[in-house]
């Protein structure tokens, strides 16, 4: 029993990060149509626009609370602006092309900033220091790290913040309004440019600090390519919970976290396909409910 609510504490930290990446997926295909495979690169850049922000303004060196918030603001504020460049310097030219041409800039550009984050940041990994002490909590006879339960609340916050932008905003009506009907949208007065730009910021501001929160609290490695795995992963919890929805995203990044973490607690053989579980789960979503678990099925005239 100890050993099943560890494992679930920890699945939902880990889900929570892949949905924080994958609302980003979500909400630029629900304003634009648009799988933006760039979006997991942007989970790197705030890992190493985090670190080198706190070895600049002497955080690294001596972490305070406040001085990781402030590091945390500004990675977030840094990576809308790269998102926000992003859509448009590649994608705004392409609206009207075909989607093959987009996605396949869309690859390009994830290329792209690999190469421009090896060429800034070098190909060696790095790490944070630690920041913060790390202690183990007994939970019902459970041991849990408070760094996982920071990041699981640092994320519940980052989405709660997410969820009133758009409900309860201006911007986020607009956003909603792009989403169903872009032409009808832009007869109503919405700028779907200001719309289409300010979702790619937001988006690429949570996977900024996706990446920070993570490589700052659990001192994994920092290099050009971390963001790969994560950025299938949470394009996956994306499809699964419902391309376009973003509680899906939510349902489908936790989900991929329990699985995941439950599947690599699991003896050998079957602990070490715990990257393969997000692509099981992907193929039997597509078989069985292709619209994803929070998806709505529509209809196209041809």
């Amino acid at each position: 029993m100890q050993n099943i609510l560890q494992n679930l504490i920890i699945g939902l930290q880990i889900g929570a990060v892949y949905a924080l990446i994958a609302v980003g997926y979500t909400m630029v295909y629900g304003v634009l149509r648009l799988i933006n495979f760039a979006h997991g690169d942007v989970y790197m850049v705030g890992a190493y626009v985090g670190l080198t922000l706190s070895e600049r303004i002497g955080f690294a060196a001596a972490g305070t609370p406040l001085g990781f918030a402030g590091v945390f603001l500004l990675t977030m504020f840094i990576c809308a602006l790269i998102g926000m460049v992003i859509e448009r310097l590649a994608y705004r030219p392409l609206r009207t092309a075909p989607r093959i041409t987009a996605l396949i800039t869309a690859i390009g550009i994830s290329l792209l900033i690999e190469a421009i984050a090896q060429m800034f940041w070098g190909a060696n990994p790095r790490f944070f220091p630690t920041l913060f002490p790390n202690q183990n909590l007994q939970f019902l006879g459970a041991t849990i790290s408070t760094s996982y339960l920071w990041i699981l609340l640092a994320s519940v916050i980052l989405m709660s913040a997410l969820w009133y932008i758009v409900v309860g905003t201006k911007i986020g009506k607009a956003m909603r309004a792009v989403a169903w009907d872009r032409e009808a949208a832009a007869l109503m007065g919405v700028n779907s440019n200001l719309v289409i730009g300010f979702t790619f910021g937001l988006g690429s501001a949570l996977a900024g600090a996706a990446g920070l929160i993570v490589s700052a609290l659990t001192n994994v490695r920092i290099a050009p390519l971390i963001g790969v795995m994560p950025g299938l992963k949470a394009f996956v919890a994306a499809v699964v919970g419902g391309i376009g929805s973003i509680p899906g995203a939510l349902v489908g990044g936790l989900l991929m976290g329990i699985a995941e973490t439950f599947v690599a607690a699991a003896p050998d053989p079957i602990s070490k396909t715990r990257d393969a579980i997000a692509f099981v789960l992907l193929i039997l979503v597509l078989i069985f409910r292709p619209s994803g678990i929070m998806g709505r099925s529509t209809v196209e005239k041809v």
